[in-house]
């Protein structure tokens, strides 16, 4: 096969609509904007949302909360799941990112304490809860914060 044999599949592609070319066209006369009134005219300028004068649906409803900007994304990662990796390995964030366990690290990673741990591990993350830290202890690993 070769590029000028390639063709589009039918019905992927339609002719465009030849707009204001006469009766024949079916669209022709007003082309197909129908009689007068805003959307009929030249620039056509109304922005989204805009609903005719009326409060725009955006602005009738009411605003709730606050949203901190500076609040930071931590990822959470129970202690259960690491017994993923093999026996006296170093845990830090790239390492949970390489096994899957994390997609992205934000703005940090805290050990949470769900689950048993049953290999001896060196965890290196941003933070950890005083449960997660004394299971991890307790397996006989090390609990870093970095």
């Amino acid at each position: 096969m070769k590029l000028h044999d390639l063709s589009a599949v039918p019905g992927s592609t339609k002719e465009p609509k030849r707009i204001g070319r006469g009766h024949g066209s079916g669209q022709g006369k007003t082309a197909g904007k129908g009689h007068k009134g805003q959307k009929a005219r030249a620039g056509r300028g109304m922005r989204p949302g805009f609903e005719g004068g009326q409060m725009p649906l955006q602005r009738r409803l009411p605003k709730r909360g606050f949203n901190n900007v500076f609040a930071k994304t931590i990822v959470a990662v129970n202690v259960g799941t690491l017994n993923k990796f093999e026996d006296g390995a170093v845990v830090d964030t790239q390492a949970l990112i390489d096994a899957g366990i994390v997609k992205t690290c934000c703005d940090g990673v805290k050990i949470l304490s769900n689950g048993e741990l049953t290999k001896k591990l060196t965890v290196k993350v941003s933070a950890f809860s005083e449960a997660a830290k004394t299971k991890i202890e307790n397996a006989g690993g090390k609990a870093e914060v970095i």
